[in-house]
């Protein structure tokens, strides 16, 4: 069956991309894989953190990044619980394996002068929290088992979500698909449906750009430090 199986990396803004780097490196011990002028976007830096062989966080830094003043409540939320607008990072939670390693990430980021607050038991997980460079809600969390939709997926919140008894069974066991080897059409542009952002003119004509040319034209494969 077609579907995501994992993350394969979160983009993060950052005006500072060295201070993430570090944090991310010394604090929390991942290691720095990629760092490169970011493939189609004129004076942007990409930086990526492993956390497998196919998984990364990462960070954008553009020039006009650092003159953007966060917003509480708008662009971060400040802590786990805290708003955010819709469509913002509310927080990011990394995965340990197991309760041990969980307090040892917390004596390692503790041992950096970095505050953190828990465990949290949270019946499916535990988890520890903490703050980033320009105010990052972060959180890392243990499971030990997979969760369970039968426990946790609770009545009163369905109801109040407006999900359907219909709705909530197809959510649970979404429509299998194996693809249509690629023989599917680009749909027209519809106001209804979510957009990324580009001035008209040029979203229209990168929608209209047959999926070959695309490939062909803005690709980017060579790395810039050849071997």
């Amino acid at each position: 069956m077609s579907r995501p199986n994992g993350l394969h990396h979160l983009a993060i803004s950052t005006g500072d991309i060295r201070r993430q780097i570090a944090f991310f490196s010394d604090v929390l011990g991942m290691e720095l894989v990629a760092l490169y002028w970011m493939h189609g976007v004129k004076g942007a830096w990409h930086g990526f953190l492993r956390l497998n062989d196919r998984s990364s966080i990462a960070f954008v830094q553009t020039p006009q990044m650092a003159s953007i003043a966060p917003q509480f409540g708008v662009s971060h939320a400040g802590n786990a619980g805290a708003p955010s607008a819709p469509g913002t990072m509310q927080h990011l939670a990394l995965n340990v394996d197991d309760d041990a390693q969980l307090i040892a990430m917390r004596d390692r980021i503790r041992s950096r002068g970095v505050n953190v607050i828990g465990p949290i038991d949270h019946g499916f997980c535990k988890s520890i929290y903490f703050a980033g460079p320009e105010h990052l809600t972060l959180e890392i969390s243990t499971s030990r088992a997979a969760i369970d939709p039968d426990a946790w997926i609770d009545p009163e919140v369905v109801a109040l979500a407006g999900i359907s008894a219909e709705e909530l069974a197809r959510f649970r066991a979404p429509a299998p698909t194996t693809g249509q080897g690629g023989t599917v059409p680009q749909p027209p542009i519809d106001p209804a449906q979510p957009h990324m952002r580009y001035p008209d003119a040029a979203y229209r004509k990168l929608i209209e750009m047959p999926d070959d040319v695309m490939t062909a034209t803005r690709s980017e494969t060579t790395p810039p430090v050849q071997r």
